[in-house]
Parts: structure tokens; C-alpha cells; sequence
């Protein structure tokens, strides 16, 4: 039962982002996205380093 309200919650929380994001959201330019881009890179390789260390330790 605790899975099944948990999974409620996850698709509820998923459809209310989707909502916000098609009513509230504005398309990106590609300045922006190429900016985004760039930092998405970054943050991947320091967060594979980060567990690469802690499985280290």
C-alpha cells in the first residue's frame, strides 16, 4: 500500500510540473541553450568524480 501512494505522489508531482512548465515556460534561445549546455558538462563530470570518490572511501 505505501507503494502506491508513493508512486501517486511521484505522478502527481511530475503532472504538476509539466502543467507549470507548459503554462508558465518560455523557450529557451540558443545562447541560452548552449550556455546550459556547457554547464550540464560540468556538473556530470564533477558528480562522477564525487562518486568515484566516495566509492573510493
Amino acid at each position: 500500500m505505501t507503494l502506491i501512494i508513493i508512486l501517486a505522489c511521484v505522478f502527481l508531482a511530475v503532472a504538476l510540473m509539466v502543467v507549470l512548465g507548459e503554462r508558465f515556460g518560455s523557450p529557451m534561445t540558443d545562447e541560452q541553450q548552449g550556455k546550459f549546455g556547457k554547464i550540464t558538462w560540468i556538473l556530470v563530470f564533477v558528480i562522477l568524480i564525487a562518486a568515484i570518490i566516495k566509492a573510493m572511501f
